[in-house]
């Protein structure tokens, strides 16, 4: 099986890469591929140039087997659609299985994603939540495709909607940004070496 992990990446920081590095060993992924947002249809563009977050991505996670930084957003041309990507990555990996991996804020907002529905035919969605946390009433849309059992994840191919606890870490990109804006030291929210980055390029009024 293969993940999809799509984000603005604005920048990367150990919120993300710990999410990141649990779900492929849990869901015993061959590669979680981590995508840098190329042009967000749902919120305002992003602070730093695509290039530079997905270097800085791929500064987070180098060593990290099996984590991949995926560029095929930002080489896309027009809004990054998820849909889009899932149909590239199906061509891609005619063979594999697909997790789509998002957040259960992103799952609540997942109807106003263009063609929606449609993600189910390409993958599975696998909705990330924080421990204890607590399924609202949905609609039978997500009701018929719902399943616990992960295994159901690798036995059938797509259309499989799993929500699973993984570590959180309460850490915003929002703030981080501020930190660098004001000059305060963001050690232990974003590897060092993604910091360094931030300096050398004057990126976030650093």
């Amino acid at each position: 099986m293969i993940g999809v992990y799509g984000g603005t990446f604005d920048p990367v920081h150990y919120g993300h890469l710990r999410t990141a590095l649990e779900v492929k060993d849990e869901f015993g992924l061959e590669s979680l591929h981590m995508l840098p947002c190329g042009q967000p249809p749902h919120r305002s563009q992003t602070i730093a140039p695509a290039a530079m977050r997905a270097e800085m991505l791929r500064l987070g996670i180098a060593g990290r087997p099996g984590l991949l930084v995926d560029p095929r957003e930002l080489e896309r041309p027009g809004p990054s659609y998820m849909i889009d990507t899932l149909k590239s990555f199906s061509r891609d990996f005619p063979g594999e299985n697909l997790l789509l991996f998002i957040g259960a804020d992103a799952f609540n907002h997942l109807e106003s994603w263009c063609r929606w529905q449609q993600l189910f035919d390409y993958a599975h969605l696998v909705v990330m939540t924080r421990p204890g946390y607590h399924r609202q009433p949905m609609a039978e849309f997500f009701q018929t495709r719902l399943t616990d059992n992960l295994p159901d994840l690798a036995q059938t191919k797509t259309g499989k909607l799993h929500f699973h606890p993984v570590t959180q870490l309460d850490i915003s990109a929002t703030v981080i940004r501020a930190l660098f804006a004001a000059h305060r030291d963001p050690s232990f929210l974003l590897p060092d070496a993604v910091i360094h980055y931030i300096h050398c390029h004057k990126l976030y009024g650093s």
